[in-house]
């Protein structure tokens, strides 16, 4: 059994933040109905990569990469009967999440306050870019918010790039996927604290506050001395970085004295352990000029593997920068289990990142179900869920509410 089984999630979400959380709570067995616009759906059934077939039909790669395992349900929620769905729906769940504009959803009727009213057992969470909790807002809350523009704001673009460059983007979406991984927790939480006191909640999740939280490092750095660190080379530990062998580059870490001592010897330079400008890793990182060419020397003489085996034989914390292509070809990854298959109507079986949580008591999937196509359990839930019959929905379908 898994341990979300029986719980239903409604989900009004939209890309990648409140999808990926829904994703997780699928893959641990909750039932997320996700509620979407009829002929269009979910913004993130249009991006790429488009997957075709030999039929010339197509699906969005974007879209498979966060939702399956879920059921997809089309309502209009500017109509009042397609809202009136939404509302018998909200009384048999669980939980309500949504990460639309600030403000969407409480227009139409359907915010905390007012879902709280029909279920008060619902967990209802948000994930915005600034935060949505009165008590808490601040001069940004209203704002639109995406990944990029999260990461900007939030310190972490700043910390990424070339001391002398711009800053950059590390083409990751930690600004929605750490969001939803957090929202994922915090149900968990609420789910556990109903268990105990029969009561709902409201959780609301800032992408803003989440950036925080991962550049921590910084924020507290300049808290606790007034230097703000930037990016470029790291000035409290060396050697740390990634360093170029013959084929490729080698991340190395070298931060206690007693790992200084092991590199040293490794690397066939005892004699650096005795230099006093080497002493502790602050020195080693303000001479590193004098340092690196020595380290650069030895690595560019072997291969990444190689570089890696000698480290490892040493003691020392190491490890090859890989790309995409060399880790879905990955044994490691492959013992953990983390490439699930699923089929999909379009791009028939595909391959999809696994869930990184695993549990004793649950085998770890090989297979899942593929993300659902627009609408494709309108019916089936209708029916099932809300005892609506064939003839009713045939006439929501008519009357484009469904």
């Amino acid at each position: 059994m898994k341990p979300l089984e029986g719980i239903r999630v409604l989900a009004c979400e939209t890309q990648v933040a409140v999808p990926f959380c829904t994703q997780m709570l699928a893959d641990m067995g909750a039932e997320i109905i996700k509620i979407e616009t009829p002929g269009r759906g979910d913004a993130a059934r249009e991006p790429g990569p488009i997957l075709k077939n030999a039929k010339g039909e197509k699906v969005s790669g974007y879209f498979l990469r966060f939702n399956r395992n879920k059921k997809s349900i089309t309502v209009n929620l500017k109509d009042p009967q397609g809202l009136e769905i939404v509302k018998d729906l909200i009384k048999s769940s669980d939980v309500m999440l949504e990460n639309l504009k600030p403000g969407t959803l409480k227009k139409m009727g359907l915010g905390y306050e007012d879902v709280k009213e029909i279920n008060p057992k619902i967990i209802y969470g948000s994930v915005s870019g600034f935060g949505q909790m009165e008590e808490l807002k601040g001069p940004y809350s209203e704002r639109p918010a995406y990944d990029i523009i999260i990461q900007a704001m939030g310190g972490l673009m700043h910390l990424i790039g070339a001391q002398d460059g711009p800053p950059l983007h590390p083409m990751i979406a930690f600004g929605d996927v750490v969001p939803g991984m957090l929202m994922a927790y915090a149900v968990s939480l609420s789910l556990y604290k109903r268990e105990k006191t029969g009561l709902g909640e409201y959780i609301d999740i800032a992408m803003f506050d989440v950036m925080m939280a991962l550049t921590e490092r910084a924020l507290t750095t300049y808290s606790f001395t007034g230097k703000v660190m930037s990016r470029g080379k790291e000035s409290l530990i060396h050697p740390w970085g990634a360093y170029k062998t013959k084929d490729g580059y080698v991340a190395i870490i070298v931060q206690e004295s007693k790992m200084w001592k092991r590199f040293c010897d490794a690397i066939g330079q005892p004699e650096l352990f005795e230099k006093p400008q080497f002493a502790d890793s602050m020195l080693r990182a303000k001479n590193r000029q004098e340092l690196d060419p020595i380290i650069e020397e030895w690595m560019t003489q072997y291969t990444s593997e190689e570089v890696t085996e000698k480290l490892l034989a040493a003691g020392l914390p190491c490890g090859p920068v890989r790309n995409s292509e060399q880790i879905y070809n990955c044994d490691q990854a492959n013992a953990r289990r983390m490439w699930i298959e699923a089929d999909d109507p379009v791009a028939s079986t595909i391959k999809l990142v696994g869930s990184p949580v695993k549990l004793g008591s649950m085998p770890a999937p090989t297979k899942a179900k593929s993300a659902p196509l627009l609408g494709e359990h309108t019916e089936e839930v209708l029916s099932s869920a809300l005892g609506y019959s064939k003839e009713k929905i045939e006439t929501l379908k008519d009357e484009k509410i469904v």
